[in-house]
């Protein structure tokens, strides 16, 4: 494993997704998983995210695209969260899923919007969603 690329993702994966959420993802690996974790934080948060070409935000914007194609919804609301620490607002997360819809299908929308409300209701950027309410 290439430390320095170890270093340099696990300081972008705790920049984006908290660093209590990667310190209990690294705490709760054990030697079946550990290995996995610490090459994909070398190679994804390392080598990818380490790569400045594209801002974090940008990257954030991808992921949330991709994750969205490709119905990934757990990884898609913790990217959220991400997206958001990387300075995603409410209207472009919006915008991201109207691309998911287009391209993906609304069903898969729909998943999106739900996994969005989620985080930005936890988050307190959403009311609580009221179903009677238009």
């Amino acid at each position: 494993m290439n430390d320095e690329l170890f270093e340099t993702g696990l300081k972008k994966r705790k920049d984006t997704l908290g660093a209590d959420y990667v310190d209990q993802n690294l705490k709760a690996a054990d030697g079946f998983t550990r290995p996995f974790q610490e090459a994909m934080t070398a190679w994804c948060w390392g080598f990818g995210w380490g790569d400045e070409t594209i801002d974090a935000k940008t990257r954030s914007m991808m992921n949330l695209a991709m994750l969205g194609a490709l119905g990934k919804m757990h990884e898609w609301e913790i990217h959220c969260n991400g997206a958001i620490n990387n300075g995603v607002s409410v209207d472009e997360i919006r915008a991201i899923v109207h691309v998911v819809g287009i391209y993906c299908g609304v069903p898969q929308a729909l998943e999106c919007f739900r996994a969005a409300r989620k985080v930005l209701t936890d988050r307190g950027m959403l009311p609580a969603h009221d179903p009677a309410q238009p």
